[in-house]
């Protein structure tokens, strides 16, 4: 069983888009069609950790993991400094990262997660009214939404970055921020907008490098386990970012490639 860390006193943070200096090219690549995907019915968005960690099993199925894992392999991935900058976490890494708001807006729109990500609060309501013994409908569901997401959904972060964690390379403690950005909005003026959840999708499994969450004591619970999420090929993960970010890091690699593909969900403000 894996000891609890001690909590740094400030912590330390990923550093914000805007300075990370990885993205070799300014054109977008050219994707591959996310094909074949499973509709939002055949999926469920699971709580892991209720209002902190979402999980949705077969997002994308194993042959489109295998189609992008070997096209992300041909990007010009850039190794990440081995000394980081004061008050950033310790990150051993080759990443790729470019600003492309068309391939954020058909991940969020042409695959099953916006279907999810805004049925996610009527699915819980559902589950209270059970558990009560009542029928109960969801009827503040604009409300609930809301306060899971930490405003309205609108889509996912533009900036699109690629992790390719090899033998030997891990992402220490850390924080993920919270980032203010403009959001555009096709026909209509750019939204003021910010990231309020990270996504990951894992492409490949590898022995070790699990993403390892560590929740805050409580009063009933004065030592909690660390929640600790193997990647799976094809799974996607949602966390909560920002003031409300759970202490985590990505553990070391053991064999064989960890490959990521990362954005954030966006809300209105």
């Amino acid at each position: 069983m894996p000891k609890k860390p001690v909590k740094p006193p400030k912590p330390t943070k990923q550093p914000p888009p805007s300075t990370t200096t990885s993205t070799t090219s300014t054109t977008p690549p050219n994707w591959p069609p996310l094909r074949p995907l499973l509709p939002s019915t055949s999926l469920t968005l699971d709580p892991l950790l209720p209002s902190q960690i979402y999980l949705i099993r077969n997002f994308f199925p194993s042959t489109l993991c295998k189609t992008y894992s070997s096209f992300l392999s041909s990007l010009p991935l850039t190794t990440t400094p081995g000394k980081p900058k004061k008050g950033d976490a310790v990150r051993v890494n080759d990443r790729f990262q470019i600003q492309d708001d068309t391939f954020a807006e058909i991940l969020w729109s042409q695959t099953a997660l916006r279907d999810l990500v805004m049925s996610v609060a009527e699915e819980e309501e559902v589950e209270r009214g059970e558990e009560g013994g009542d029928n109960v409908k969801n009827q503040g569901g604009g409300k609930d939404l809301k306060e899971t997401w930490g405003g309205e959904p609108i889509g996912l972060n533009g900036n699109i970055r690629i992790y390719r964690y090899s033998k030997g390379q891990f992402f220490a403690q850390h924080y993920d921020d919270s980032n203010a950005i403009t959001f555009p909005s096709p026909g209509r003026p750019p939204r003021a907008a910010r990231t309020t959840w990270t996504l990951l999708i894992y492409l490949t499994s590898c022995e070790g490098g699990e993403t390892v969450f560590y929740p805050e004591p409580t009063r009933t619970n004065r030592n909690p386990e660390p929640v600790s999420v193997a990647p799976v090929p094809g799974m996607a993960l949602l966390h909560r970012h920002g003031d409300r970010c759970m202490l985590h890091e990505g553990k070391e690699v053991r064999q064989g490639e960890k490959w990521v593909l990362r954005s954030d969900l966006v809300v209105a403000r």
